[in-house]
């Protein structure tokens, strides 16, 4: 057995213990479960903006076909017949006949916000394109009919009004004070699903997308 003497085995005493010292210094000062729950909690901030996220939903007028066959049938028959095609008059005016109604046809769907309490919404300006009519629904269930104020195609953005009063709204923020690796919060209502919510990270600012403005 080794032997060591009383001021020599004081020493070493010290000397584990200021060991011992140090690496418990380094270790994390709270259980890993502490840390996770350190993560960004969004739940106030879904249930702050999520009554002002509504659906949109377009709908475009399609011009019904006529009766009447169309130019290239109508050639075909001239050519490999050398007659008019059945039931088409020879020459001068074709009879009047009702025109068809216009078929509505669902254009597409997408999210918008609200901006303010009297019924103005913020959307893309791709979801309202080319559409004939533009049906906001909200979360409570309610459906309007909206007016195209605006739409930007460069930046992606377009304004509609609904006739209602009283909305929650969301308030808008300051992007000079948003900073590269900030955690971010989207949330919409794609294909018709209430408050879709996902999160991430600012990835980059002012970056060149080509198309459209530095995002």
């Amino acid at each position: 057995m080794l032997k060591i003497k009383g001021d020599t085995f004081r020493s070493s005493l010290m000397a584990c213990a200021l060991a011992l010292a140090s690496t418990t210094a380094l270790l994390p000062a709270t259980p890993v479960h502490a840390q996770a729950r350190a993560l960004p909690d969004f739940t106030d901030l879904v249930d702050q903006v999520g009554p002002a996220v509504v659906n949109i939903r377009t709908i475009e007028k399609v011009a019904q076909a006529g009766n009447e066959p169309d130019e290239e049938m109508q050639e075909f028959f001239r050519r490999f017949f050398g007659q008019p095609m059945p039931g088409v008059p020879r020459q001068g005016p074709r009879p009047n006949r009702p025109q068809a109604p216009d078929e509505e046809r669902p254009r597409g769907v997408g999210s918008g916000f609200i901006l303010s309490s009297d019924g103005f919404v913020m959307t893309n300006a791709h979801v309202v394109d080319g559409a004939s009519e533009v049906l906001v629904t909200l979360p409570d269930k309610r459906e309007f009919k909206a007016k195209i104020i605006g739409a930007d195609k460069r930046t992606d953005v377009a304004v509609v009004k609904i006739e209602a009063t009283g909305l929650p709204a969301v308030k808008v923020g300051d992007i000079s004070k948003l900073r590269v690796g900030e955690w971010v919060m989207a949330i919409g209502s794609p294909f018709g699903l209430e408050n879709t919510v996902t999160a991430g990270i600012v990835s980059a600012k002012q970056r060149d997308t080509g198309d459209y403005l530095p995002f």
